[in-house]
């Protein structure tokens, strides 16, 4: 990479001067990503990262840089010695290894000792950038510290987290003493870290998120297989939610709405939720027991892609009435399947959602349930709002997410052009 104008380059607080008639040559630029987050049926974080990772991958050659990948074992996997890596990490060439289980270095994180990280750079391959996924970044001593923070529920909502992510905070700040940039996915999660932890907003990039599906995910071929194969009557109409079961996703909010629909105006149909049960589920299953249609309401755990997909595809209605978002990537994959929207007008889901959706005040059942109502019962907003829904949902892709990753490292890396030179 060669550049012939006069600039200036900048790592830590070296600084090198280079005359506009000189000729500097960069070598190629190296990211180490960690992606411990990823499991074999990655959700939340784990699916931000993986697909991160193969987008990033995809670039390498026409962007001039290299990715090198990172994981750490489970402690259980790490006191049996095994270093067992993800099938869909194994595909990676530059793959590193962390002899190191989460457990421990998130204790070693809660120290100010940094030099106990020096034995461990090797592991990472000294790399340009090392770029944490995970509210964390080691503090490499020789590489740009990158580090994702998704949302702030730990530090807004703490009502809504459990004791594992409560602990979030005191570690989020002792390493934002050595980040050097800070990713997030929506504009409101930015603000949030500007005004919660002080973070200088030109430290801060947004990469925005992308659906797992796009318009070509679900053929018609593919639906008659899935429908046959899976065992619900999905002649019936129903009202649907993804996401995983617990209080921010407010469905308790969604379950009041549903009983109000079904008494006042006997609609015929069905609620049916589709995640894993996360942190104080059970007042969730409690109101779904006390409802008086709660043969109406369905609870489908985990389910795989094409069958979320099959879901989505055919829901009257996806509604999303969720208190806290960093991003809303349910709201996303429901517009790019064709399902009309509903949902919150608070955190992030306005700027994911635009006009494509339907927003209600997230503290107010009733009016959830009369803009369900009015979708289901307007077949003109239904079809306006599918097809906007479709049309917004091409502004997401993992390609611009990896793209705007990209530029996030070089503005770390690369010379800065001095003005009036």
């Amino acid at each position: 990479m060669v550049f012939n104008i006069c600039f200036e380059i900048e790592k830590s607080a070296e600084t090198i001067a280079v005359s506009k008639h000189s000729t500097v040559i960069v070598p190629m630029l190296k990211v180490v990503i960690d992606a411990t987050p990823v499991y074999p049926k990655p959700s939340g974080v784990g699916y931000f990262v993986a697909n991160l990772i193969s987008s990033l991958s995809k670039l390498q050659e026409r962007d001039n840089f290299s990715l090198g990948i990172v994981f750490q074992p489970g402690l259980k996997s790490w006191l049996r010695g095994s270093k067992t890596i993800p099938e869909c990490l194994k595909a990676y060439s530059d793959l590193y290894f962390l002899p190191m289980p989460v457990r421990i270095s998130d204790l070693l994180l809660a120290t100010e000792n940094k030099s106990l990280f020096s034995y461990f750079e090797k592991y990472f391959g000294y790399p340009h950038i090392v770029h944490g996924t995970n509210y964390s970044v080691y503090p490499c001593h020789q590489s740009f510290k990158v580090m994702n923070l998704y949302d702030l529920t730990f530090v807004k909502y703490p009502n809504y987290i459990d004791s594992v992510v409560a602990k979030y905070t005191e570690r989020v700040k002792r390493c934002l003493k050595w980040t050097d940039l800070v990713m997030t996915i929506s504009e409101s999660s930015k603000r949030d870290i500007v005004e919660y932890l002080n973070v200088d907003p030109d430290k801060i990039y947004v990469t925005p998120l992308a659906s797992r599906y796009d318009s070509n995910s679900l053929s018609a071929r593919k639906s008659e297989i899935l429908l046959d194969r899976f065992n619900y009557d999905f002649s019936r109409p129903y009202l649907l939610f993804v996401s995983t079961i617990e209080p921010r996703k407010n469905i308790n909010a969604l379950i009041t709405a549903f009983n109000y629909l079904k008494s006042k105006y006997h609609i015929p149909h069905n609620l049916v939720l589709i995640g894993k049960k996360g942190w104080r589920y059970e007042p969730i299953f409690n109101a779904i027991n006390d409802s008086p249609w709660s043969e109406s309401i369905y609870h489908l755990d985990y389910l795989s892609d094409e069958l979320v997909a099959l879901f989505y595809s055919k829901a009257d209605v996806f509604v999303y009435p969720s208190h806290y978002e960093g991003f809303g990537l349910p709201v996303l994959e429901a517009m790019t399947l064709g399902a009309p929207v509903i949902s919150s007008n608070s955190s992030s889901i306005p700027e994911v959602a635009g006009d494509a959706a339907v927003l209600i005040n997230p503290a107010e059942p009733i009016e959830l349930a009369e803009s369900i109502l009015k979708v289901i019962s307007d077949s003109y907003l239904r079809q306006d709002l599918i097809a906007k829904g479709k049309e917004r949902a091409k502004l997401f892709t993992w390609e611009r997410t990896a793209r705007e990753t990209l530029k996030a490292y070089k503005s770390l890396v690369e010379p800065r052009v001095k003005v009036g030179v």
